[in-house]
């Protein structure tokens, strides 16, 4: 009875690691292939703060990655929920967002890709779509056409979350 014993508790354990190689095999691989587009999604990855190059007006741009998830934000008339892509082997490096959600004013706008260059340096995030010489899909080719050439240019700074105080309360 003993030895039966072995056998069933042998035959489970046997039975459980064969299931759970083929899990982590399968979650390896699709790992795998996430894996270039991750690594190049990071340093984009939190919020970023700036204006449109150009825009007399000023006004503050907030973009927030997270994932591939990407959050454009200038005001309640003029922002967009997206999802992103990078376009592997890109020079400069490219992204397409395809549109998911925006103001009702902009509804036309959902299931539409955007394309964008980017480049960080100093800690600026600088994007552009759009202009003369962009490809079908609005994608510029470099960085230095001007807004009278129809290109719309953003730069901005990375947000630092604040510092959470680590020290204990006061008592008194």
């Amino acid at each position: 009875m003993k030895s039966l014993r072995q056998i069933v508790t042998l035959v489970c354990v046997v039975a459980t690691f064969i299931a759970n190689a083929g899990e982590q095999s399968t979650a390896k691989a699709k790992g795998a292939g996430d894996q270039p587009a991750a690594a190049g999604l990071k340093p984009l990855q939190g919020t970023w703060e700036g204006v449109e190059v150009g825009n007399q007006l000023r006004q503050k741009i907030t973009v927030t990655i997270k994932g591939d998830s990407f959050h454009f934000h200038r005001d309640t008339n003029f922002w967009f929920e997206t999802t992103i892509t990078l376009t592997a082997g890109a020079d400069p490096k490219q992204l397409r967002a395809t549109i998911k959600g925006c103001p009702p004013s902009q509804a036309d706008s959902i299931g539409k890709v955007v394309g964008a260059i980017f480049k960080i340096e100093d800690e600026t995030l600088t994007l552009a779509t759009g202009g003369e010489g962009a490809d079908a899909e609005g994608t510029p080719k470099r960085f230095e056409a001007t807004a009278d050439k129809g290109q719309t240019r953003y730069e901005l700074r990375k947000v630092r979350p604040q510092e959470q105080n680590t020290q204990p309360p006061k008592t008194k």
